[in-house]
């Protein structure tokens, strides 16, 4: 069994760094996520006992008197950072210029999510999961859509 410092890579791309007892994650370690995020921990027997998640853009989350994007701060945390932009540019997602959707396409968050195959692929168009109804849902009322408009082909009369 793995024992000492290390690193593992798990299959869905996350890697874990640092201290391993009897094949699991004891002591001080972090995961790093695929999408840059990234969770500092200190193991005991693989479970956390203490941690700090800090997502990729350098946004540190606080599960006590957290305030980000909450009812009365909706900005993202680029703009806490670098201000706003000027009256009539629109900031749509806290990644500046945000990401193309392919067209029929959501933006979930991890990936991007086809609702015709109810499936979820990473921003390098790799599989993450199948969603399920919940999820779908959710993704259909929250998410933002691709903007290309389908023009349908409309014979002369």
């Amino acid at each position: 069994r793995m024992e000492g410092l290390g690193f593992y890579t798990l299959p869905t791309g996350t890697e874990y760094r640092g201290e391993l007892k009897d094949g699991m994650f004891d002591g001080e370690g972090e995961l790093l996520f695929p999408n840059g995020g990234r969770y500092r921990a200190v193991w005991h027997r693989g479970v956390p006992t203490q941690g700090k998640y800090t997502f990729a853009d350098g946004l540190e989350y606080k599960d006590k008197k957290w305030h980000y994007c909450d009812g009365y701060d909706r900005r993202f945390y680029t703009e806490i950072c670098s201000g706003l932009k000027p009256a009539g540019i629109s900031q749509l997602t806290n990644r500046d210029p945000p990401r193309k959707i392919p067209v029929g396409c959501y933006d979930c968050g991890d990936g991007f999510y086809n609702p015709e195959t109810r499936v979820i692929v990473d921003y390098k168009r790799r599989f993450l999961r199948n969603a399920d109804d919940d999820e779908h849902e959710w993704i259909i009322q929250t998410c933002r859509k691709a903007q290309g408009k389908t023009t349908e082909h409309k014979p002369n009369p």
